[in-house]
């Protein structure tokens, strides 16, 4: 299992990325605020990194961020998927008195709880429960929204969680923003309880975070409500409606965990999904991203399913040069705006030792591409209605393959509700495609997936899919 440790920037790099966490230099641009960055995409960490916080009880660092000692694992875990390993109270770093003394939007746990990789081996993974403030006003108990977060980076200190309590992380070495506090506060407002997964490896010191790994995300995102049920003063319980919410990366996460539901957690009733922007078909993502200004995103996911899979793992190695193996391990502890501007439009072609695009190596290796094709979502029905929303103009991750997505779900009967966002082109490969249908169509997605939870019916609108962009 790969470990993650500290290490200089200027260290030598043993591999094609080592996993460790490592320093960088001083940020370009340090006082630039990013907003709010979101993307998927398809990277690589030596297998073989010891764990340094375990082995010698030194904290683990990441870019000058020091990762608070709950996320390292302990040796053993729970047999039960979604068991809680551990738990702690985790101060909110956007949060306001209540008139009644209770903090609004509410109160927050951090969370390590059990999971399965996609090796099919137990994980230990992160994330946050908040207990709304707000009263339930629909039907049935107080529901639960499972938010798998868009793209945050591959660093520890970019985790989910870490950012609910550290809002902008910026130290001259690292640059995060905890953009998806916009959702998650949106959803509490509604009376929904919140849990929040940090992902496989993100946050969590044991391994490399692996990107836009479908088994990884969907697990861990059902396995997150199944936790949230047994947090110390939840009022959530297993009769609770469950919906599933999540953009970019996190529409992935969402609409792999709604194929899943039924063989990997049929105990968890799901009521809706959405899944906004999802990278159904990693390498026309991986395409998109290529040269683009999240082209970090590229390294993130080619490093995680090279420690995941040996397949991809001797093509990557057979084709990387020694500026891919350093850029990798400089990606592997990057957070969003690391990647942003010291990744920013670069062509994967700089890093291969023959000139070609990791797309275009992967296309011509067969058992790599094998391992893409395994990550494509749409070869089962999702449980439950699902509301999937693209931007016709999206070129970070393609409208076209989300469109597929959409398509295939139908003609397996899906209760499906697309909705192509149509907007102007406001820029090409700079992300602005991308972000504006994330915020055009939030509120519609909130108040859509609070009607499922409230128990009232979708219809699918697959009969008009024909005749949509």
């Amino acid at each position: 299992m790969s470990r993650k440790r500290s290490r200089s920037r200027s260290a030598p790099t043993p591999a094609l990325a080592t996993g460790r966490r490592s320093k960088a230099g001083p940020l370009l641009l340090a006082g630039t605020v990013v907003a709010g960055v979101v993307a998927a995409g398809a990277v690589y960490a030596s297998p073989s990194v010891l764990p340094a916080s375990t082995a010698s009880g030194e904290p683990v660092a990441s870019r000058g961020v020091t990762i608070p000692a709950f996320y390292t694992p302990p040796t053993r875990l729970p047999s039960a998927n979604g068991a809680l390993v551990r738990t702690e109270a985790l101060p909110l770093g956007l949060s306001i008195p209540g008139l009644d003394g209770r903090p609004m939007p509410g109160t927050a746990t951090r969370l390590m709880y059990k999971s399965t990789d996609s090796a099919g081996l137990p994980v230990a993974v992160t994330g946050a429960y908040i207990e709304p403030s707000a009263a339930w006003k629909g039907t049935g108990p107080r529901p639960l929204v499972a938010v798998a977060s868009g793209t945050m980076g591959q660093g520890d200190q970019c985790a989910p969680s870490f950012a609910l309590q550290n809002p902008l992380t910026l130290n001259g070495e690292t640059l995060s923003v905890g953009y998806e506090a916009l959702a998650i506060y949106r959803i509490l407002a509604t009376g929904a309880a919140v849990v929040v997964t940090d992902y496989v490896g993100l946050g969590a010191t044991d391994r490399l975070h692996t990107y836009a790994n479908r088994l990884d995300q969907g697990h861990a995102l059902l396995d997150a409500a199944r936790a949230a049920r047994a947090v110390p003063g939840a009022s959530v319980t297993a009769a609770s409606r469950t919906g599933l919410y999540g953009y970019s990366q996190g529409g992935g996460a969402s609409a792999a965990a709604a194929e899943l539901q039924p063989s990997y957690a049929p105990d968890v009733p799901l009521a809706g999904t959405y899944a906004g922007a999802p990278p159904a078909d990693l390498a026309a993502v991986m395409k998109g991203i290529d040269g683009s200004a999240l082209a970090g995103a590229l390294a993130w996911s080619v490093s995680g399913f090279a420690q995941a899979d040996p397949d991809m793992r001797a093509a990557v190695d057979a084709n990387i040069n020694a500026a891919g193996r350093a850029a990798l391990a400089d990606a592997s502890t990057m957070c969003v705006g690391d990647a942003l501007l010291g990744l920013g439009f670069t062509k994967s072609g700089k890093w291969t030792s023959s000139g070609k695009s990791f797309g275009d190596i992967i296309a011509v290796e067969p058992r790599a591409k094998a391992v893409l094709d395994k990550q494509r979502i749409g070869t089962l029905k999702p449980a439950g209605p699902v509301r999937l929303a693209t931007g016709v103009r999206d070129d970070i991750v393609p409208h076209a393959q989300a469109r597929n997505l959409a398509v295939d779900w139908c003609g397996k009967g899906a209760n499906l509700t697309y909705h192509a966002i149509v907007l102007p082109n406001l820029g090409n490969k700079i992300l602005t495609n991308h972000l504006a249908p994330l915020i055009t169509d939030q509120g519609d997605a909130i108040s859509w997936l609070t009607d499922r939870l409230s128990g009232k019916a979708a219809t699918s609108n697959c009969r008009s899919m024909a005749l949509q962009p």
